[in-house]
């Protein structure tokens, strides 16, 4: 290989995802301090791209599991927004095609809002089917979080437009007529479940950002709803929204007072 500049190498190892290229063999032994550290980033990115590759195929262990039984549509649920002070809980189901592929997918929580946007885009343009459920503060009042949560859980496998075959569930249980498994912690076990956890989270986070223009002293956009400093003053400053759980302390304490 004709000799390259560094800027060169640089450009030539961004084409380059294979360890055993001839060119990575050549460029080992260039003594120059520049390459060397061009190699090592490299490496280092390699590392972490089939690290992310085996993530990934230890996730799909379940969807395998039951393709192998002769099973196809396998929707993946979660919920995220049981745990805040205000707004919605909201549930996704997701059925993702055999060959789907998403280097890095996790549990949503795991995710930089970047990186979750990005997903949710790829999820979106790649799923054969989605669902959305949700239930809103005052039917979580009426019935309790987890009632709410499976709920909304519920309508979101009710709106898929492809019926399942397989349902898998991060952690609850539900009483449904399909096949079912729940598995704890399962949006960093399935990609199926992670990819509805990353669906819910994305989708309820715009919400929250878009209720922070109607109520903007309770910073909904950075809190998403939970009980952070800032919004247990505006609490207490302000009084509750229509959003507001009067059944979740410290909440409730006040309404008792």
């Amino acid at each position: 290989m004709i000799m390259k500049t560094v800027q060169e190498v640089e450009n030539l190892l961004r084409e380059i995802d294979d360890r055993d290229n001839p060119i990575i063999k050549i460029l080992s032994k260039d003594r120059r301090k520049g390459v060397k550290q061009l190699l090592d980033r490299w490496e280092k990115k390699i590392n972490q791209a089939e690290l992310a590759k085996e993530k990934f195929e230890e996730m799909t262990l379940f969807e395998k599991k039951y393709r192998s039984k002769g099973y196809q549509l396998i929707a993946g649920v979660d919920e995220v927004g049981r745990g805040p002070l205000a707004g919605p809980v909201v549930a996704a189901a997701v059925i993702l095609p055999a060959d789907f592929y998403l280097s890095g997918i996790d549990d949503s929580k795991k995710l930089s809002d970047k990186k979750r946007e990005e997903y949710f885009r790829i999820i979106n343009e790649q799923a054969i089917a989605i669902g959305m459920g949700m239930v809103e503060a005052e039917v979580i009042d009426e019935m309790n979080i987890y009632e709410a949560t499976k709920k909304a859980m519920n309508i979101a496998i009710s709106t898929l437009t492809k019926q399942p075959e397989v349902i898998l569930i991060d952690a609850m249980k539900l009483d449904t007529p399909f096949l079912t498994e729940s598995i704890i912690k399962g949006d960093a076990k399935s990609i199926s479940i992670a990819a509805a956890s990353i669906i819910a989270k994305v989708t309820r986070d715009r919400m929250m950002k878009d209720y922070s223009v109607q109520y903007p002293y309770y910073r909904f956009e950075q809190n998403m709803g939970y009980g952070t400093r800032e919004h247990l003053e505006a609490i207490n400053k302000y009084g509750i929204t229509p959003l507001h759980r009067k059944s979740f302390a410290p909440i409730k304490d006040l309404n008792a007072n």
